[in-house]
């Protein structure tokens, strides 16, 4: 297995002005290839700072990708750090310097002098092609390291390092097995109360379990070679059995999840929102399946006149602007998030099998934004659940359940 690492240059990722958005991608690309990241770091322009990057990364290491500083500017300095740590000159590269000309030809202008510098290589480089920019990538050996040059714009880096990094370094090392990545998303676990859960379940060899943590979900990550799918489905149905009460999608992000089961049962979806001051119905949308199933959504101000301010019983009054809501849109399902008053706040769905709701209070401190995250999840994991036939009301680790009703069809007064 190849030692890769991947440098990223500039100040403006050095910093955090910018998010390092392919470092990332990268790492998740590689290892699905068989290709594990071993190391990632940062440096800004300084000519002496990159300069000692390069020559410590060429020491230690098979591969390394360095991403960006490949433009016309002055602290665009890849190339030249490049040819000083190799101990070359540079020399121009006249079919870079052709394809640059053409490429400001076929949108009818002339080039700037300021871009003959991207075709100014370090002596003995490979051209790496980059069909949708100017900047070109190059390959080169530095200490018997193999160097890949990138430029950092995203769509850039990715399509050249899907199409020629990828497949030139398959063929340099063709003895990489490929892995896949598979992905159960839970919701209302932690991740210490699933790695218990998990810590005797006997993975076979080559398999391994990561986890990812941001709120309101955690990831667990089955990682697998990409030739065994039958092994790894089993596994995953074995995971996904452990933690089956928390489980909101696999394989796929809970959002997506919904998209599908909201168009297999053909169901419109109204919503009265309170508490989420209407990301609920935002979020929803954004996932073009469900979009084209939301209709009509209400959001309720402080001072909006609702049958929140006629019942001083919560549960009861989001129930009730649950099927007001329902009713009055003519839509199939209705989704109500109540009032959050002292930490604790109501949850109800009409649907056509009756209403169902909940009040839960929060044990921890939240901002504003991420109240309107957890509260959103739940109200759509409700959603799921019904459209699923699962038990609505299942144990979340972070929130303290108060009250929870159900009232079927037959029950309800109109």
């Amino acid at each position: 297995m190849p030692k890769i690492a991947m440098l990223s240059t500039g100040e403006e990722v050095l910093y955090g002005d910018i998010v390092d958005t392919n470092a990332a991608w990268l790492s998740r690309v590689f290892y699905e290839h068989g290709f594990s990241m071993y190391k990632r770091s940062t440096v800004g322009d300084q000519r002496a700072s990159l300069l000692q990057e390069l020559v410590m990364l060429s020491l230690n290491l098979d591969v390394v990708i360095v991403n960006g500083g490949l433009g016309p500017t002055s602290d665009d300095l890849s190339a030249e750090i490049a040819a000083e740590a190799a101990d070359v000159p540079l020399v121009l590269n006249q079919g870079w310097l052709d394809t640059l000309k053409s490429f400001y030809a076929k949108r009818g202008k002339v080039m700037p002098e300021s871009n003959i510098k991207q075709a100014m290589l370090p002596q003995g480089a490979s051209v790496v092609d980059n069909p949708i920019g100017t900047a070109c990538g190059f390959k080169m050996m530095i200490n018997d390291c193999l160097f890949y040059f990138t430029p950092g714009v995203p769509s850039e880096f990715k399509k050249m390092a899907t199409e020629q990094i990828l497949p030139d370094l398959a063929n340099h090392f063709q003895t990489t097995q490929g892995r896949v990545c598979r992905r159960i998303y839970t919701f209302g676990l932690s991740e210490s109360g699933i790695a218990d859960t998990l810590k005797h379940l006997s993975l076979p060899a080559d398999y391994e379990l990561g986890y990812r943590s941001y709120l309101p979900f955690i990831e667990v990550k089955l990682f697998g070679p990409a030739d065994d799918l039958d092994t790894g489905t089993r596994v995953l149905a074995m995971i996904e059995k452990l933690l089956h009460s928390n489980v909101v999608s696999v394989d796929e992000p809970m959002l997506d999840r919904l998209g599908h089961l909201v168009e297999l049962n053909n169901r419109t979806i109204a919503i009265s929102e309170h508490a989420t001051k209407g990301y609920l119905a935002s979020w929803l949308q954004d996932n073009e399946k469900l979009a084209q199933y939301c209709g009509a959504t209400w959001i309720l101000g402080a001072k909006t006149a609702s049958p929140l301010d006629r019942d001083s019983e919560q549960l009861g009054a989001t129930l009730a602007l649950a099927g007001a809501t329902k009713g009055n849109c003519n839509a199939d399902i209705a989704i109500s998030t109540g009032k959050l008053e002292n930490d604790q706040f109501s949850l109800a769905i009409s649907t056509p099998k009756g209403e169902w709701g909940q009040t839960l209070k929060l044990q921890r401190t939240y901002s504003n934004q991420n109240v309107k995250t957890v509260i959103s999840t739940v109200a759509a994991d409700m959603l799921r659940r019904y459209l699923e036939n699962k038990p609505m009301f299942p144990d979340y680790g972070f929130l303290t359940r108060t009250q929870d009703v159900f009232l079927p069809l037959d029950q309800i007064t109109t």
